[in-house]
């Protein structure tokens, strides 16, 4: 369902071609196209793939994405955003904010019976990049509320 490549602890929140999504990315060693990468810069593939523990936003916006590092960020901010978000979503009652630190904010409101809409603010640490929004579709709760403690537990 994702469009987040995996290897890693990821928290995907959106549709195919509107998203935000926190993860933490893990190469693999192992993989061919991070094999030639580091042939070709001149170093190991275990060197190259590093220990995996540097955050990542990523976004994507009517088909248009990228992303940033989120550099010093510890696993318990990730997951502190994730418990938060949770919490609202089995609340259920109405509009809420989750503030995910400087650079993400997550606005939810209820789009239909069982679902929510939400709108990301994103701010990127650089301070020469514009920061934006990204609106998506209604999410139904339930896989919401299953993508997050699948997310929760590969934190644990």
């Amino acid at each position: 369902m994702s469009p987040i490549p995996a290897g890693g602890p990821a928290l995907f929140i959106g549709t195919d071609t509107d998203y935000v999504a926190l993860v933490r990315p893990q190469l693999d060693p192992d993989d061919p196209g991070v094999r030639e990468a580091a042939e070709q810069a001149g170093v190991s593939p275990e060197e190259l793939a590093g220990p995996g523990d540097t955050w990542a936003v990523l976004f994507e916006r009517g088909g248009d994405g990228d992303g940033f590092e989120l550099p010093g960020v510890r696993d318990a901010e990730p997951a502190d955003f994730a418990e938060r978000l949770r919490a609202e979503l089995l609340a259920a009652s109405g509009p809420f904010t989750v503030d995910g630190g400087a650079a993400l904010r997550l606005e939810g409101r209820p789009a239909d019976a069982d679902g929510y809409a939400f709108t990301a603010h994103i701010t990127p640490p650089d301070e020469s990049l514009t920061p934006l929004t990204v609106e998506t579709g209604p999410l139904p709760a339930a896989a919401l509320l299953t993508d997050l403690d699948a997310f929760l537990g590969s934190l644990a």
